[in-house]
């Protein structure tokens, strides 16, 4: 006979929505009547559908404010601006900005006096230093969980598999001080069962931090329906300007009554992924969690230029500056392009200025990611556009219809030139070895590097040496 009998009753125990079974066992000892009682708790999520993974999305507070403040504190608690290239209109805006009144998209030229006024700090953007602290974020972040998808420079989806018999809520909480204390970045942290209720979450975390304290869960049907209501319609993830439109024009005013209108009409007019959203906000995972960032599907090059250029040949040197930056950005992710479009725009600011703005689409004869190849179809386009006398202020380089390079289709008569394959593969071993620049195509100025006007810009403090804090 065995020493373990197993007592024909089974148990259940629940907490907090984790469900455990437990069996019985008597241990019989030699001269006892009696056996001593043993519980073995039994893991039996495939007999109870009590169990989901969640989902948290963690949302740096103010980034780029949030950055300048690491290593400048003495603006904690005051308002920042942080300026696009060229310091040329608002990008970002602390609280503090926000409550001053400065709008999104703000020119930082008529809201100069403002700025001076309201004591408001101007910064230029720092992007080696926003995208290093980025990484140190991400980096804790994946202490937490493997399961990681970094959504932007200040945002990462973490889903949390097997953690049952976790308290959800205080990881968020330990997770957002640790950020806080190693890297001196805020966050927000939002979960819930799908990604689109851990964006709403989110907000509600962000909305109402001092009742959450920067962290809060959706974890039953209770809080999913107040949340639901509580989001307006334009302010759900995945929701753009016409598909809110279309959903007001027909009563829908928040993210619930989108859930409850029919799968058909919402294929119907807002394709499957629509669908997808609609059952995410329902509580059914329908969005998957990207942990390997996918290629871009289109990639460009913009820049507003330090003044404004008149001469062809000038703006002929940037577009091809611009053309060979976006093949080099193709060629990191093995992609190639059909096409490209290039726009221009004169300066709507300068008194006395022909307002102009125009664009061209050029279709290329075989997908390439060729440098040489892109430039020349990009001054094809600036020669169609050119018009003398314009203050010209601003231009885009756009490539699309992107394919793995790999995949490509080639034609029987047109076929890309092989010989570019070689050039272009010693011109990114050069770059990477000794840096951007050092080879340029013969329409690019060999002695002009782009240098963007930041006349606010702070020190690289954590990827330059020679600007590091230096304590006395």
């Amino acid at each position: 006979m065995s020493k373990l009998q197993l007592l024909p009753k089974v148990g259940l125990y629940f907490l907090k929505n984790t469900c455990f079974i437990y069996q019985f066992f008597r241990h019989k000892k030699r001269g006892l009547k009696r056996g001593k009682l043993f519980l073995k708790p039994l893991f039996i999520k495939e007999h109870f559908n009590t169990f989901f993974d969640m989902f948290a999305l963690v949302d740096c507070n103010n980034f780029y404010a949030s950055c300048e403040r690491v290593f400048q504190p003495q603006w904690e608690g005051k308002p920042v601006v942080i300026l696009s290239n060229n310091d040329g209109c608002v990008i970002a805006r602390s609280n503090e900005a926000k409550a001053l009144g400065i709008p999104m998209g703000a020119p930082a030229f008529q809201y100069k006096q403002q700025f001076k006024q309201q004591g408001i700090k101007v910064f230029s953007s720092n992007h080696p230093l926003y995208g290093d602290m980025s990484s140190r974020v991400m980096t804790i972040l994946e202490k937490y969980t493997p399961n990681i998808e970094v959504y932007s420079i200040d945002e990462a989806f973490l889903q949390f598999k097997g953690f049952d018999l976790f308290d959800l809520e205080q990881e968020g909480y330990r997770m957002r001080k640790q950020v806080r204390q190693w890297t001196g970045i805020p966050v927000s942290v939002g979960m819930a069962p799908t990604k689109a209720l851990a964006k709403i979450a989110n907000k509600i975390a962000k909305k109402f931090a001092a009742r959450t304290r920067g962290v809060y869960c959706i974890d039953t049907e209770e809080k999913r329906i107040k949340a639901l209501k509580w989001t307006e319609i334009g302010d759900v993830w995945g929701i753009g300007r016409q598909h809110r439109k279309r959903l007001e024009t027909i009563g829908v005013a928040n993210a619930l009554q989108f859930t409850q209108l029919p799968d058909e009409w919402v294929r119907k007019h807002m394709s499957v992924l629509g669908l997808r959203l609609k059952k995410d906000l329902s509580g059914i995972p329908s969005i998957q969690l990207e942990e390997i960032t996918p290629p871009k599907k289109g990639i460009a090059t913009t820049r507003s230029f330090e003044g404004t250029l008149t001469r062809y040949s000038d703006l002929e040197e940037r577009i091809s500056t611009f053309a060979t930056s976006c093949a080099e950005k193709m060629r990191k992710q093995q992609s190639s392009c059909n096409a490209l479009l290039v726009f221009v725009k004169s300066d709507p600011h300068k008194k006395g200025s022909i307002p102009y703005r125009n664009s061209c689409v050029l279709p290329l004869p075989h997908a390439t990611n060729s440098s040489i190849t892109l430039s020349k179809y990009a001054i094809m386009g600036l020669k169609k556009m050119f018009r003398e006398g314009i203050h010209y202020k601003k231009a885009v380089v756009m490539i699309m219809g992107l394919v793995p390079t790999e995949e490509r289709q080639l034609t029987l008569f047109q076929n890309n030139n092989e010989k570019h394959l070689a050039v272009m593969q010693s011109f990114d071993k050069i770059h990477k070895r000794f840096g951007p620049h050092r080879i340029k195509l013969g329409n690019q100025d060999l002695k002009r590097t782009w240098k963007m006007r930041q006349e606010h810009l702070s020190q690289r403090f954590t990827t330059e040496l020679n600007e590091v804090i230096i304590v006395k």
